[in-house]
């Protein structure tokens, strides 16, 4: 799986489950659109990264690393609440986020190593 590919069907799932979140809550709160935005964001970047940008790439990395980190807090409420329907919606946020974590992680390595194979040595003079 692509990093365009795999960060789209990430910020798919934030937008929807963050919004299935809201919809279906019995006291919603506005800290329900976070993954929300994140996911906007990263549906918005993901024509630069899909046209491998590295720039655009990195922020989309960026977010990622947010919203993973962002996501720990709602998940260890959801479970101190036991709200297995929250439980289940983060830990799906949660997966798709890091796996997106993970393809970035390995296109950038696999990147440097491409690069780093293709430069020719320097002189020895």
């Amino acid at each position: 799986m692509t990093p365009a590919n795999v960060s789209l069907l990430n910020a798919l799932v934030l937008i929807v489950v963050g919004l299935a979140g809201y919809v279906t809550s019995e006291t919603p709160s506005k800290t329900a659109f976070i993954p929300v935005v994140f996911g906007g964001i990263l549906l918005i970047l993901n024509p630069g990264v899909r046209k491998k940008n590295k720039t655009v790439a990195h922020v989309a990395v960026l977010a990622t690393l947010l919203i993973l980190l962002g996501l720990i807090m709602p998940l260890k409420g959801a479970i101190g609440r036991g709200d297995g329907a929250a439980i289940a919606r983060v830990s799906l946020m949660l997966l798709t986020t890091l796996v997106a974590m993970v393809v970035f992680v390995r296109s950038f390595i696999q990147a440097r190593r491409e690069k780093t194979s293709a430069d020719p040595p320097p002189n020895a003079d």
